[in-house]
């Protein structure tokens, strides 16, 4: 029977593993700070009603407001939400107060967070699940804005503030404002990333594998450009830092490298490529007969080099 962490990472295609991920870290936060019954198999069963939303929403607003009163001139700067939401704490799924609630929340996401259009959800996308990752990226966004005051954020935000304060110091810009002292941070897990990371990369099997080259603790060039990015663990998946958010390794692979990309301009480019871009290997058939010695070519066999996969990697 496979283990725990192959369960973990295989019960869905690539496209999905980032999805599953972020839920799995937002459920372990949203226990941790409520102490839920939730899990990423029961997130959105355990939200959909939206008392927890609206609940944790009055719960962002009344750190706002100590937050403000500790450091006035530091809140002065930011945009703090100033009023709660109203919640019907016992609707049941699929109901019109279920509906309500939800569509409180979002009105309040939208008016007292000032989270744009681009990473809201609708009511409908929680309550008739047409789409949970509008509603995951929703609440990542606002985890986000309300660790800028104080509240405590799931892992994949602290791991963007890691990297961003390691940004700041190879530039040398000065440290970001921290008013408030901050929860403590998660321990950086970089154990065994090197072999997680060639073994994913091992499956490609282009005849010039695609390069994923590592520059520093973390971070890696990929491909033919001078693109860098930067990769932390989170549990049993390898995250990939992408513009503002993230996606799995996996799933960052199956879209950049050519011989799994699903892209077909992608694919064309990439067959496109000369010979000596391609590198195929020639092996001459030496066989001994009389046509070689009457000075006719031998016979010439171009095989195309495979990677074959390293062994699996302990998760």
């Amino acid at each position: 029977t496979p283990g725990a962490a192959v369960r973990s990472i295989r019960p869905y295609q690539s496209s999905e593993q980032y999805l599953y991920a972020m839920k799995e870290d937002l459920a372990e936060w949203l226990k941790e700070l409520y102490d839920l019954d939730i899990e990423v198999g029961t997130f959105v069963e355990v939200l959909e009603t939206g008392a927890v939303l609206c609940s944790h929403a009055n719960n962002v607003t009344h750190v706002a407001g100590e937050f403000a009163r500790a450091c006035p001139g530091v809140a002065h700067h930011l945009r703090l939400p100033t009023a709660g939401v109203a919640c019907n704490l016992a609707a049941q799924p699929g109901t019109f107060q279920a509906r309500d609630n939800v569509s409180n929340f979002i009105q309040w996401c939208r008016k007292e967070m000032d989270i744009k259009d681009v990473l809201m959800f609708e009511t409908e996308d929680l309550v008739l699940r047409k789409n949970e990752k509008n509603f995951v990226l929703c609440l990542l966004e606002l985890a986000r804005r309300a660790a800028r005051f104080g509240m405590r954020a799931p892992t994949l935000v602290q791991m963007e503030e890691e990297i961003e304060e390691e940004l700041r110091q190879e530039l040398d810009l000065p440290p970001a404002d921290t008013p408030l002292p901050r929860p403590p941070r998660k321990p950086r897990d970089l154990h065994n990333l090197d072999q997680m990371v060639q073994h994913l990369v091992s499956r490609c099997t282009c005849p010039v594998q695609f390069p994923m080259i590592k520059i520093s603790e973390g971070k890696y060039r990929v491909g033919d450009s001078d693109t860098l990015i930067f990769v932390r663990i989170l549990r049993e998946h390898i995250m990939v830092r992408v513009g503002g958010g993230w996606d799995t390794l996996e799933h960052y692979l199956d879209k950049h490298d050519p011989c799994r990309c699903t892209s077909l301009s992608h694919k064309q480019a990439w067959k496109t490529r000369s010979p000596q871009q391609q590198v195929q290997h020639e092996i001459w058939l030496c066989p001994a007969s009389k046509a070689a010695t009457r000075g006719q070519p031998q016979p010439l066999l171009l095989v195309s080099r495979s990677q074959s996969p390293l062994p699996p990697v302990a998760w």
